[in-house]
């Protein structure tokens, strides 16, 4: 029998009040769609032997993490227990993205090399960060500094991701 491949959605981080409710560092580049009222997260833990289904009831944003209650959770000792587990999607509940629209998975962007227009290597994107204005990519440089690289049209020129290559207009105070 083949074993179900999962995508990693969220990390556990803890509880939120005494209702059940749980702190949930997105992991995801929808967490609009995975955490919606009606969608079902698989929780992993080192106690459970199958993963355990957990149907979203409401979730909202609270500082850096969701506050997510599940409908099988009514108070914080059926979730205590699982703290530090991940939650996860069967790889077969992918979003759909329109590449032609500029539209990439997180995993494309990561470890794409980043080159200017003029040919010059930049270095490699190591982490998104999704700001209310835009992402953000992180850039390691070769020479152990980084970057922080606005994705916006005025900058990022080109997406490859076939070839892991990224093209973009160098700007002053970009370094």
């Amino acid at each position: 029998m083949k074993e179900v491949e999962f995508l990693k959605v969220g990390r556990f981080l803890g509880t939120h009040g005494i209702r059940g409710e749980v702190k949930v560092l997105s992991e995801t580049d929808f967490p609009e769609d995975r955490f919606t009222p009606g969608q079902v997260l698989m929780l992993q833990h080192a106690t459970l032997k199958a993963p355990l289904p957990l149907t979203v009831e409401k979730s909202r944003l609270h500082k850096n993490a969701y506050l997510v209650k599940f409908r099988e959770w009514d108070n914080i000792n059926q979730a205590e227990p699982f703290k530090g587990g991940t939650f996860v999607v069967p790889a077969t509940d992918v979003v759909s993205l329109d590449m032609e629209a500029g539209e990439y998975y997180f995993k494309d962007i990561i470890s794409c090399e980043v080159v200017t227009t003029e040919g010059r290597r930049v270095g490699k994107v190591k982490e998104i960060l999704t700001l209310p204005a835009n992402d953000v990519w992180v850039v390691a440089t070769e020479d152990g500094n980084e970057i922080l690289l606005p994705y916006i049209d005025d900058i990022v020129n080109e997406i490859d991701v076939a070839s892991k290559q990224i093209t973009i207009e160098w700007m002053e105070g970009l370094e």
